[in-house]
């Protein structure tokens, strides 16, 4: 094969240095150094404000203590437990599937630097349940928290990792095993618990795409992947059941793809915070406007929120996402529980129809 032949077969996302977005219009990362300097001055990654009665009151009101009984068993149907942000525990099949944990106290370098943790994470990264599928969406330190996948480690958890392309030298680096990149539009099959036990039927890994940007350090900036995943009981089948939980993300004709290539959503992990300045962060976060446009797009039955109330990331007020997305539900005709609100640390069981 000719290097012209090699260029022209690589999907359009793939770049001779790294990656891209769906739409080539979308370039995100390569910020100038003193444009961010000008933004942290402002005070653009930080809320402007704290929220009514203040962050202690908001961590009491959007706590709930950990039902660590219920957790430890297993689940063919789905039940979801929000961790914070964008961690979940997924149990579904039999598996105990978590998205992206940031469980440390500070999203950033080993867990001690960056945007400090305003609600006090529900559990340790020791205190999660055997996980056997560990799913990360892309490298951004929200999302990629080293010390709490050290914590899952030290805790003797060996969970099969999947990551978008790209990211397994991150890992390989640390001695984490059973690793698998993926790339938009490939799929998994996962067919036995952690320890073994063989499941009635496979769960398929999906990975899909998302419109955001990587970065781990000044020198990577879009040198890996980046993207969401739906996770599907009885592929193939019936009464199959699709959860997409979609990463970080700006609002893109990706999701309407998702729909047509994979199936309606049954439920979605709908991020609904992180989206002030807007002006910055349009292109690579949805505020909740966009949030509900992009739901609908997957004809998404059921979501929750999640990236939001939880790190000082951004220019919104904590308790500023609920406000916004009541609002733009409202503007759509849609129920207000057509997107649930959780509390940290809270399980619920997900209806299937």
């Amino acid at each position: 094969m000719t290097t012209t032949d090699t260029l022209r077969s690589k999907p359009p996302h793939h770049l001779g240095t790294g990656f891209a977005n769906s739409d080539p219009a979308v370039v995100i990362g390569h910020f100038p150094w003193y444009e961010m300097v000008w933004r942290s001055l402002r005070g653009d990654f930080k809320p402007r404000a704290a929220p009514q009665n203040g962050y202690t009151e908001f961590a009491r009101l959007w706590s709930a203590p950990v039902d660590h009984a219920r957790i430890a068993q297993r689940h063919d149907a789905p039940v979801v437990t929000w961790l914070g942000h964008v961690a979940m525990l997924l149990q579904v099949g039999g598996l105990n599937i978590v998205t992206d944990p940031t469980l440390a106290d500070f999203a950033g370098p080993y867990g001690r630097f960056g945007a400090p943790r305003m609600v006090p994470a529900p559990l340790r990264g020791d205190q999660l349940p055997p996980v056997d599928v560990l799913l990360i969406s892309h490298n951004h330190y929200d999302h990629l928290c080293d010390a709490t996948l050290a914590a899952m480690i030290r805790a003797g958890q060996r969970p099969q990792i999947f990551v978008p392309l790209g990211l397994k030298a991150w890992f390989d680096a640390r001695n984490i095993a059973n690793v698998t990149e993926l790339d938009w539009w490939d799929h998994a099959d996962i067919t036995c618990t952690r320890d073994g036990t063989l499941l009635a039927q496979p769960i398929r890994i999906h990975f899909t795409p998302a419109q955001h940007w990587s970065r781990r350090t000044p020198f990577d900036i879009n040198a890996s992947l980046w993207g969401g995943y739906m996770v599907e009981r009885h592929p193939g089948a019936i009464d199959a059941w699709r959860f997409l939980f979609p990463g970080d993300t700006g609002y893109s004709a990706d999701f309407r793809a998702i729909r047509q290539r994979l199936g309606a959503v049954d439920f979605l992990a709908l991020p609904i915070g992180a989206y002030l300045p807007r002006d910055f962060m349009k292109s690579m976060h949805v505020n909740p406007a966009d949030a509900v446009q992009l739901m609908l797009d997957l004809e998404a039955r059921q979501a929750m929120g999640v990236h939001w109330g939880t790190f000082k990331l951004t220019q919104e007020a904590f308790d500023q996402p609920p406000r916004d997305l009541a609002i733009a539900l409202q503007e759509r005709g849609l129920a207000k529980d057509r997107v649930w609100l959780l509390r940290q640390g809270e399980t619920r069981s997900i209806e299937i129809e």
